[in-house]
């Protein structure tokens, strides 16, 4: 048996005391769910360098350790504040080693128009819903990590923003590793906006100490008539986790949603971010950034399906790479035959600091339809000769001149964030990033 298997057969072996524990919910009607993805995880294999999607990252780190479930642990409030936003600007859901505390969160008892609770109470409670969308977008028929969190699944963020409501204060969802070694989290969110609703999400992925741990995270968005989603991920996990994430999101009529997608930490992160129009005169923004150092790697893939006319994406992914990390981009819009009136414009921009910094970037359109406007392009440079002249002629220290001009370049990214404090935390984040960076080679120039 060869070391795929063997640790497919840790998971599957893991499940039976994973549904043991679930006390009684195995009885449930979604829990065929569960085993029948379950099922198709023992069907699929880990990817490889082999495999076209893969080809550039190397996931066999995270293949050596067989993760496990965690353990509930608390936690106190004052360990986690300094992650969040102000509970009384924000509704706050937490989740300590995968699973939701009560005691750390801030719901208000009643907010007209909004439904926002664990996804394993939605489950019991708001059946109608979970049934008719969870797991009925990100399919785990061919992805074995989304089998596997849906083998997995059972606690996540529930969200649903009720037809012609607006939910005037943000959300935001903090998902923390606490203790334990070798640990594995599965969170699942489901977020359901209704036609005419509006409402604005921000995602937190932290880790309070250095233990190696493994998140595989797994968002569903459903973005009715005319809804209006704003939806803001921060991947800031210490540098020993491995990060897996999958995004997808499903856009109707004059629908609106907007991403941003920060990532930080993680010694491996994979990003897989997706979204399709399902009916006209839609909008999409897919935007990211990624500052990476030491031996880091992450990896973006995106997706904009334009299967209807008259829609708009937009999309602006900006990576640092230092020292001797490595960073991949691989975006694709496809706009389908009869998906005319289509806008679509994709960019990759990143700078390299060091010599040994590689970024692999692949921007990809495929058009068969004739009336569109439609641009991709990608860039990979160093800091510019001139303009670091510039700075130190005005009386900038090297260093700082550098940090300015990398900061520049990179803030473009969530400058356009419509939540004051989270674009201003995001900016004091990337400049404190920025300034801490140990160079571990000369400054380059052209």
């Amino acid at each position: 048996m060869n070391s795929n298997e063997l640790l497919k057969n840790w998971y599957v072996t893991n499940f039976k005391t994973f549904e043991d524990n679930l006390n009684g919910e195995s009885k449930s009607k979604f829990h065929q769910v569960r085993k029948d993805a379950l099922s198709k995880f023992r069907e699929l294999d880990f990817p490889t360098l082999k495999d076209e999607d893969w080809r550039y990252t190397n996931i066999s780190p995270m293949l050596n350790y067989n993760f496990r479930q965690p353990a509930r642990v608390k936690i106190k409030n004052e360990q986690i504040e300094k992650f969040l936003f102000d509970k009384k600007d924000f509704i706050t859901l937490v989740f300590v080693n995968g699973y939701y505390d009560e005691t750390l969160s801030s719901i208000p008892k009643e907010v007209k128009g909004l439904t926002i609770k664990n996804l394993s109470t939605a489950i019991k409670e708001n059946f109608n819903i979970t049934e008719k969308y969870l797991a009925r977008f990100a399919l785990y028929n061919t992805n074995i990590f989304t089998a596997l969190s849906t083998a997995f699944l059972k606690e996540g963020a529930f969200i649903l923003v009720e037809k012609n409501s607006v939910i005037e204060k943000p959300i935001q969802i903090l998902y923390v590793t606490a203790t334990g070694e070798n640990v594995i989290t599965n969170p699942r969110n489901l977020f359901v906006v209704e036609e005419n609703a509006q409402v604005k999400i921000v995602e937190i992925h932290k880790s309070l100490e250095e233990n190696l741990n493994f998140t595989n995270t797994v968002t569903e968005v459903i973005v009715d008539n005319n809804a209006v989603v704003e939806h803001i991920k921060l991947q800031d996990e210490n540098l020993r986790s491995f990060h897996v994430s999958r995004l997808e999101v499903d856009l109707e009529k004059s629908s609106n949603y907007s991403s941003y997608n920060v990532s930080i930490g993680a010694a491996i992160s994979r990003n897989d971010s997706n979204a399709r129009f399902n009916d006209e005169g839609g909008e999409c923004t897919l935007n990211g950034l990624y500052l990476t150092q030491g031996e880091q790697l992450v990896d973006n893939h995106t997706m904009i399906d334009h299967a209807k006319p008259h829609c708009n994406s937009h999309e602006l992914y900006k990576g640092v790479m230092n020292d001797k990390s490595r960073a991949v981009f691989n975006g694709k819009v496809l706009v389908r035959k009869d998906a005319q009136k289509t806008n679509a414009f994709q960019e990759n921009k990143n700078i390299l600091l060091s010599e040994e910094a590689i970024v692999d970037t692949k921007p990809q359109l495929e058009i068969f339809a004739d009336d569109v406007k439609c641009s991709h392009g990608a860039t990979i440079g160093q800091l510019s000769k001139d303009a670091l002249f510039y700075l130190r002629s005005r009386g900038f220290g090297e260093e700082f001149a550098r940090t300015t001009l990398i900061y520049a370049f990179a803030s473009d990214v969530v400058h356009s964030i419509s939540i004051p404090e989270v674009r201003d935390r995001l900016e004091a984040m990337l400049a404190e990033k920025l300034l801490k960076q140990k160079e571990t080679v000369s400054l380059i120039t052209e």
